[in-house]
């Protein structure tokens, strides 16, 4: 809100064009959401909690309106004393000392109000960042992997940010100006009617070829950055490291030169024409507005001199120019109600589509928290698409005992992590049940069910914190003790030792700083750490050296003793290991057996063999060789 002052005529504070505040793109207006009364109502729930610090924001924007009439009421006092026969310094004085005594109130009011407005629109950002942050925490995994993280971070940020703009912005704005019109309209009639009219009737005459004259800068400016866009990914695609060696080895530089003048030349032409128009509108406007307060002093000048009205001043004449300058700014940007509101709607409106989302993975009402000494897996013609997609998995069954551990191979596609994900309720099947402990996994309460499953993953994802950080984010308040002794079965507690600064150091962004034979040994500690009853690896170790390769297998090989384990295996010794083994293919468990069985019964397992295994196996005792050279030597 700006104190209430004396403002110049418009023409003289030096016109903006609108741009995009004051209009439409054919966008918005396609898609301006649509007003009901549930969504005005959901809007207004926001806001409630904060009804006392609203009133007290409008109050003190109602008391500034009133106060903003002081100094045009008391400038045109000092003019009719100036001019009076009666004129003394005293009174002069007076009137000088209240005028600054009203601005320096006004000033402190404008700053109270802006204070509470600030904390109101903070506090309510707040509000809604907790529950945006709370309902994405609680949505399946399928949302994360088919939403763009651009956008959730946008939901996240800019558009809850954008409530700021419209609590202390517009909202205070329409209050504002409202005020600001309707008591300088009353005061204008008061002071004299006929030039109270007057001076309304120039408004909408300076206002309209602003706002016309306004769009059509706007639509040059929205040209012009179109073509500087187009004249930014020239630049950035035949300037970058790679682009630029292109067009050396084709030898284009020529023509890349030749469509660069191009583009630079239609920015130039777009660019010129913005500001002509301007110019040319800043002159006309500039004198068509010299001429407006004429109007009214004209209009007050013959009323006094013909002698229709004594009652009338000079001061008055004053003082309807001042309340006619004081309407134009109020009046303008009420006209662009219609853009603030759309746009302010459709803020809101992206942000309830975020929060109206169904959560389709949750507790039930009365969870379980069963004894899991017994925690066996069993799948029971599980069907699973990813939205309305093709079926992934069809029908797939079996069952892992407690305490042994089966292995999953099939080709990429097949639905392996995809069935390991649902045991943990990453997602939920379609039809058919998974269960653990001979409970269906949907009865149980959700953290109790996950607080007992460790997953290991190919992709480790470390937080850009220390070593020690990320280590408790399996357990809180785990003693140095339990960590020393989870790091060493997970074979990473001597490189941690041989760090300077040991668990204090800091892995960087997804743990950049480490190998990824380092990254993935710290995450086998996590699950240590965390203690679970079920142990879920995808057991992905290709692309790490043999040293640590071999690290892992030997820490994953500890962790696996007396635990319910189910592996995605790339790994041949796995599938060896396995008590049980079983081929995915297009969706279901084609077959079961161990490796020999499989050889003799599944010519799909026994191509998975030659084509995976077999490889894997041969890089295995070359790696072994390398570093055993005299059992090469024997050989």
């Amino acid at each position: 809100m700006r104190p209430p002052s004396m403002p110049p005529p418009p023409g003289m504070r030096g016109m903006r064009p609108l741009g995009p505040r004051g209009f439409l793109t054919e966008e918005e207006k396609q898609n301006r959401p649509k007003v009901s009364a549930a969504l005005l109502k959901r809007i207004a729930g926001y806001l409630k909690p904060y009804v006392f610090q609203f009133t007290l924001v409008f109050i003190a924007l109602a008391v500034s309106a009133v106060l903003g009439l002081f100094p045009a009421a008391i400038t045109g006092r000092i003019v009719d004393e100036i001019i009076s026969d009666n004129s003394s310094i005293k009174t002069l004085a007076i009137l000088l000392v209240l005028a600054f005594v009203v601005l320096s109130l006004s000033q402190i009011i404008s700053v109270l109000e802006q204070y509470i407005n600030s904390w109101i629109s903070q506090k309510i950002i707040q509000d809604m960042r907790n529950q945006m942050y709370d309902h994405l925490q609680q949505m399946s995994h399928s949302f994360f992997t088919s939403e763009k993280q651009g956008d959730i971070i946008t939901r996240m940020n800019s558009d809850i940010n954008g409530v700021s703009t419209v609590i202390s912005g517009t909202l205070t704005s329409i209050v504002s100006n409202i005020l600001t019109i309707a008591t300088s309209v009353f005061y204008l009639f008061y002071t004299d009617w006929r030039l109270a009219i007057v001076g309304i009737i120039i408004i909408p005459v300076l206002i309209l070829p602003t706002k016309a004259v306004g769009k059509k800068r706007w639509e040059l400016l929205s040209e012009a950055q179109e073509k500087q866009d187009v004249m930014n990914q020239h630049v950035d695609e035949t300037l970058s490291v790679s682009g630029s060696m292109l067009v050396k080895l084709f030898t284009r530089e020529k023509a890349e030169l030749k469509k660069f003048k191009e583009i630079n030349s239609d920015v130039t032409s777009i660019t010129i024409k913005e500001h002509r128009a301007g110019s040319w509108f800043h002159v006309f406007l500039g004198m068509f507005i010299q001429i407006a307060p004429l109007l009214i002093y004209f209009a007050g000048g013959f009323l006094i001199i013909s002698r229709t009205d004594s009652s009338l001043t000079v001061g008055d004449i004053t003082i309807v120019v001042s309340l006619v300058n004081r309407l134009y700014q109020p009046v303008r940007m009420l006209l662009n109600l219609e853009v603030d509101f759309v746009r302010s709607l459709a803020l809101f409106t992206r942000i309830f589509e975020y929060l109206d989302r169904p959560l389709e993975v949750t507790s039930p009402k009365n969870p379980l928290c069963p004894d899991l000494s017994d925690s066996s897996i069993e799948f029971k013609d599980v069907h699973f698409s990813y939205g309305r997609g093709k079926e992934v998995l069809s029908g797939v069954s079996f069952r892992v005992p407690n305490g042994k551990m089966h292995a999953i191979v099939g080709s990429s596609g097949a639905g392996k992590s995809t069935i390991i994900g649902m045991i943990p309720r990453l997602y939920d099947v379609k039809s058919g049940s998974v269960s653990v402990a001979n409970i269906d996994v949907r009865q149980y309460d959700l953290s109790y069910l996950r607080q007992n499953i460790g997953l290991v993953t190919q992709d480790t994802y470390l937080f850009n914190g220390t070593v020690l950080e990320n280590l408790l984010y399996a357990k809180e308040n785990a003693t140095m003790e339990e960590i020393d002794a989870a790091c060493k079965t997970a074979n990473i507690y001597d490189f941690i030792m041989s760090l300077p600064e040991k668990y204090d150091t800091v892995v960087g962004n997804r743990g950049l700083k480490l190998s990824g034979g380092e990254k993935q040994r710290i995450s086998i500690a996590r699950v240590v750490l965390k203690n679970p009853k079920i142990l879920i690896l995808d057991e992905a170790t290709s692309s790490l050296d043999s040293i640590s390769e071999n690290l892992i297998q030997t820490a994953l090989e500890k962790v696996m003793k007396n635990r319910t384990c189910l592996v995605i295996a790339h790994r041949l010794s796995t599938v060896l290991a396995a008590d049980n083994i079983m081929v995915i293919e297009n969706g279901v468990v084609s077959e079961c057996g161990t490796h020999d069985e499989l050889l003799d019964k599944s010519e799909h397992y026994k191509e998975l063999y030659e084509t995976q295994f077999r490889r894997v196996l041969e890089h295995e005792i070359q790696s072994h060789l390398a570093h055993n050279p005299q059992e090469n030597l024997k050989n």
